[in-house]
């Protein structure tokens, strides 16, 4: 089993989604929650599924991405802590 961390431009195979055992979506803009929901489509059912504001833009997205997990339980958040503590 894996983590699992699609990008828009570089999707992987069917059987990385199958053995992912974490999704994490970065979270650029409002469109990528609907990214997001289709990823988890195609993870298997016992993938835990995060979302994580990017770096750039956490003090903008953080609080959608807050109230998105608060709507919708399936998911959790995400954070850099080691950006947050400084550490490289």
């Amino acid at each position: 089993s894996s983590d699992l961390s699609p990008k828009k431009n570089k999707l992987p195979t069917q059987t990385v989604y199958d053995n992912a055992h974490e999704l994490k979506v970065i979270i650029y803009n409002k469109h990528d929650f609907i990214f997001a929901e289709e990823q988890a489509e195609l993870v298997n059912g016992n993938a835990i599924l995060f979302l994580q504001p990017e770096w750039s833009k956490k003090e903008e997205m953080t609080p959608l991405i807050v109230d998105y997990v608060m709507n919708n339980p399936k998911w959790r958040v995400s954070l850099q802590t080691h950006k947050y503590l400084n550490i490289p």
